[in-house]
C-alpha cells in the first residue's frame, strides 16, 4: 500500500481533523499510553532551512513515543550540498526510517520528495507556502482554549504576505461555519490576493485593516501575531523598514477583550513585548508544547499505529 503524506493541513477531512485533534487530546492526558508505540520505528527529519520548534518537537513527538531520530539540520550538512535532488535524499531515507518531516525553502518540494519515498512525508514548511503541522498545532490550540472551531471571528497580524502559517491557517478555519477573518497588516505585507480570492469564492467575512487598535481587536475570539520575516525579503531596507510595525504591548492589550487569546507560531522578535508574556490571555508559548502532542498524533495516524485499549 502506498504511504499516506501530509503536504497541506486540508489533506485531512474534518472527521479526520477531529480524530486526530481527540488523539493529540488523549496524549496530552495519558502520555505513558502512548511511551513505548513507536518502538523500533525512526522518523528522519530533513530540514533544508533553519528551524527550531518545528525540528525539535517533531524528534520530541518520536522520542515520546519510544521512537528513534536521525536527519540533518541544514542544506549544508547534507548531500545537497553536493547537488543531489530532494528525490534521490527521500529515495535514501526511505531505506532507513519509517517516517520523515521535510523542510525546504522552495515551494513543493516537500511534494516532489513525496512522490519518490516509500515511506510517509510530512511537509513541515516550504517556502512561503504551506505549513501544515503548524497549522495542526494551531487548531488544537484554538480547540482547546475554545473548544470549538464554529463562529470565531480570527485576527491575524503582521506579514501577512509571506507568511505560511497564516496561508494555512487561513485554509483550514476556512471550512467552519461561521468563520470570519481580521486581516491586519501594512499595505506591503497584505493577504496574497489568492487568498482573499478563496474567502470571497467561500463566502466567508473578511476585512483588512492596517491599525493594531481598538476597531481591529474589540471582536476577536483569536489574535494571531506574525513576525515580519527578513528571510523572505530580497532587500534589507524593506526589511528595516517593515520589522517594528506592530508592537503588541500591554497598553493593546486593554483594547482586547477578556476572553481574546493572544497565539503567535514563534520566534518572536519585537512584535509581542515580553510584558504581554504575564498575560492570562497569551498563549504562545502554551502553542508550543500542543506542537508536541499533535505531531505525536500525526505521526501514529500516518504509520497506522493505535494503543491498545
Amino acid at each position: 500500500m502506498a504511504p499516506r503524506h501530509l503536504m497541506s493541513p486540508l489533506d485531512f477531512s474534518t472527521e479526520e481533523l477531529d480524530k486526530l485533534l481527540d488523539l493529540a487530546n488523549d496524549i496530552e492526558c495519558n502520555p505513558d499510553k502512548y511511551a513505548h508505540v513507536c518502538e523500533g520505528k525512526r522518523i528522519a527529519t530533513l530540514f533544508y532551512e533553519p528551524s527550531t520548534r518545528t525540528r525539535l518537537s517533531f524528534e520530541a513527538a518520536m522520542m515520546n513515543l519510544g521512537g528513534k531520530v536521525l536527519g540533518f539540520a541544514s542544506q549544508d550538512s547534507s548531500s545537497a550540498a553536493k547537488g543531489e535532488s530532494v528525490s534521490d535524499t527521500m529515495r535514501i531515507v526511505s531505506c532507513y526510517a519509517d517516517i520523515a518531516a521535510m523542510r525546504h525553502p522552495k515551494e513543493g518540494a516537500p511534494l516532489v520528495a513525496s512522490m519518490k519515498s516509500l515511506i510517509p512525508v510530512i511537509n513541515a514548511g516550504d517556502g512561503g507556502h504551506q505549513h501544515p503541522t503548524q497549522t495542526l498545532t494551531d487548531l488544537l490550540t484554538i480547540r482547546s482554549l475554545k473548544g470549538h472551531f464554529d463562529h470565531l471571528t480570527i485576527g491575524l497580524c503582521g506579514d501577512l504576505k509571506f507568511g505560511r502559517t497564516v496561508h494555512s491557517l487561513i485554509n483550514a478555519l476556512s471550512r467552519y461555519e461561521g468563520i470570519k477573518f481580521v486581516l491586519i497588516s501594512p499595505e506591503e505585507l497584505r493577504v496574497p490576493s489568492y487568498v482573499r480570492d478563496s474567502l470571497v469564492a467561500k463566502n466567508i467575512p473578511y476585512r483588512e485593516v492596517i491599525g493594531l487598535d481598538s476597531d481591529s481587536m474589540k471582536d476577536l475570539d483569536i489574535l494571531y501575531m506574525t513576525r515580519v520575516q527578513r528571510e523572505r525579503f530580497f532587500n534589507e531596507e524593506d526589511y528595516l523598514r517593515m520589522k517594528d510595525f506592530y508592537i503588541l504591548d500591554k497598553e493593546k492589550m486593554k483594547l482586547a477583550p477578556p476572553e481574546m487569546y493572544v497565539l503567535h507560531p514563534l520566534p518572536r522578535v519585537n512584535e509581542i513585548s515580553v510584558e504581554v508574556d504575564n498575560d492570562k490571555r497569551a498563549k504562545y508559548f502554551e502553542q508550543a508544547q500542543y506542537g508536541v502532542y499533535i505531531r505525536e498524533a500525526l505521526i501514529l495516524t500516518l504509520l497506522g499505529l493505535e494503543v491498545a485499549q
